[in-house]
């Protein structure tokens, strides 16, 4: 089994600075070059943006913050579950066998906050021909109530427990950016980077492209960070926008 995993960033499908907004139309473009790319298992893993980002800070619940309010459980993972939906149908638009995977019904973090996410079920689903589609969620969090699992260490858990290939990011940027705005070919160290990555200007609970390095770097196997006008040479088996690959030291 040759797996790639393709992560689509919050900010990619949703208008983040709008509570609750789909971006249809980048939303589209990048479901189009999913359905054109010819891989052999893909596992797609999608932020929260405008949709999980908006009511977690709402209630205050962060990836270290939980809570046990039913309200913020409903309200946190209702929004996840209704952009899943949309995402599952711009797929099945193009024919795409997309089927959702909640968090929330299968990952725990224990009281030291380690995330514990059980993949049979989805290599099962990829043997049998179908898609997972996982998503940022919350999850319940032991002595915590619930707190956010984001996309980002759903990627980095998929990936290391299924063995990917591939590991893909898709962003609303061309990949990591210097200080002249200038894409950094290839990361092997946070350190190198550090002062370059700034937090996210939008609402985000799981820490901006600074969280999003720091991921992929654990995942102990190249990863590429890139943008929608992208996602076609990545799925095609090129390596756009920056690498990132803590081997590469």
């Amino acid at each position: 089994m040759s797996l790639t995993v393709l992560k689509l960033g919050g900010s990619v499908i949703t208008d983040k600075d709008r509570a609750d907004t789909l971006d249809g139309e980048t939303l589209g473009k990048v479901s189009d070059a999913i359905s054109d790319a010819s891989v052999d298992d893909l596992v797609l893993v999608h932020g929260g943006g405008s949709f999980g980002h908006h009511h977690a800070s709402e209630h205050g619940v962060s990836k270290t913050s939980g809570s046990s309010d039913i309200d913020a459980v409903t309200d946190i993972h209702g929004a996840m579950k209704t952009l899943n939906n949309f995402v599952l149908s711009w797929l099945h638009d193009r024919g795409i066998p997309a089927v959702p995977v909640h968090p929330f019904s299968a990952a725990v973090r224990d009281a030291v906050a380690s995330l514990t996410l059980p993949t049979e079920q989805i290599e099962t689903m990829l043997k049998e021909g179908f898609v997972p589609v996982l998503h940022g969620d919350v999850v319940a969090h032991e002595g915590e109530g619930v707190t956010v699992v984001s996309g980002d260490e759903l990627v980095v858990s998929v990936a290391r427990h299924l063995d990917a290939d591939r590991v893909g990011f898709c962003s609303t940027v061309p990949g990591v950016l210097d200080e002249n705005d200038e894409v950094i070919p290839e990361i092997t160290a946070y350190e190198a980077v550090a002062d370059v990555l700034g937090e996210s200007e939008s609402t985000d609970v799981t820490g901006g492209m600074a969280g999003k390095v720091r991921s992929l770097l654990e995942l102990g196997a190249p990863a590429s960070i890139f943008s929608p006008d992208d996602v076609s040479s990545f799925l095609d088996g090129e390596t756009p926008g920056t690498r990132i690959d803590a081997a590469g030291e």
